[in-house]
């Protein structure tokens, strides 16, 4: 398994956030996820404009195995969607914290306060 990135935050559900400029966040899921998952065969990502809750499910990644809900980690507005990553799903299999699925416009950024930083993630995955 990859060495954790110290400047990401991680969802129990195993996503993980990056936060940018302008309260917007990006996510992706966790090398931990797609190792369990296998494969990846398919995402669906959210629809652009969409306005979602926190932790509601927004997406989901499919793998030859099973099926996966991906959770938003804010509230906010979906303001961009990787196609690529939908095209090409192994994308995520290849590099779970350069792939991105989608960004959200976040309203606070006090949502991210439920998430883990990488040592409390990585104590969780030892469980």
């Amino acid at each position: 398994m990859s060495e954790l990135p110290k400047d990401l935050k991680y969802a129990t559900s195993h996503e993980w956030v990056k936060v940018e400029e302008g309260n917007i966040v990006q996510v992706g899921i966790t090398d931990f996820a797609q190792q369990q998952l296998g494969d990846l065969v398919y995402i669906e990502l959210p629809k652009l404009g969409r306005k979602v809750t926190v932790r509601e499910q927004c997406a989901i990644v499919e793998s030859v195995k099973t099926a996966s809900d991906l959770f938003s980690p804010v509230a906010g507005e979906i303001i961009t969607i990787n196609e690529a990553a939908a095209d090409e799903p192994e994308q995520v299999n290849d590099k779970p914290y350069q792939t991105w699925l989608f960004r959200i416009q976040a309203d606070d950024l006090a949502d991210l306060d439920h998430l883990l930083d990488a040592d409390a993630y990585q104590q969780l995955m030892n469980q």
